[in-house]
């Protein structure tokens, strides 16, 4: 039980950031992909050959993962200054719930695979593996939704349309 108070203080305080209205820049919505795409990929080249196995948990978690990252970025609350064209966002409180679901769930699955390590039919670290993965399938759809979103509104901005807040 000690192990998780870091992390859930983690979760807290990055909750109520997010809860904040806070400047998005387009331009940068691209570095967090990048630097977990590039840290996951160093730890997949240190591991050797994939076998179908892992290729097909892997790809079934990033499936995964990006559909809950779509889903998450759905419920971002995305605005825009008519007059400075300034964007701002903020995490809705169901967007904030699937980072608690995701964390209770990674917790559960984890305790479950430590115990039956034999008999779910998987190596450990196909399990771990799969588990980095879905977090580079929810960031990377994460951020492209937002970006698509705020993209969009930020022409209407400058073509004159009366954009909707999303």
């Amino acid at each position: 039980m000690a192990t998780l108070i870091a992390p859930l203080v983690v979760i807290a305080l990055v909750i109520m950031r997010n809860m904040r209205a806070r400047r998005l820049r387009i331009e940068s919505l691209w570095l967090a992909p990048t630097l977990i795409i590039v840290a996951v990929g160093l730890q997949f080249s240190q591991e050797g050959t994939p076998t179908p196995l892992s290729l097909g948990v892997d790809i079934g978690a990033f499936v995964i993962g990006a559909v809950l990252g779509w889903w998450r970025a759905r419920f971002t609350h995305i605005t825009i200054d008519p007059a400075t064209h300034q964007l701002t966002s903020r995490a809705s409180p169901i967007g904030m719930l699937v980072v608690l679901a995701l964390f209770a769930l990674r917790y559960v699955l984890r305790v479950y695979a430590v115990q039956n390590a034999g008999s779910i039919g998987l190596p450990m670290n196909v399990v771990a593996d799969g588990a980095l993965v879905i977090s580079v399938g929810l960031v990377c759809a994460q951020r492209l939704e937002i970006a698509l979103r705020a993209t969009r509104l930020l022409n209407e901005a400058r073509d004159g349309v009366a954009p909707p807040s999303s």
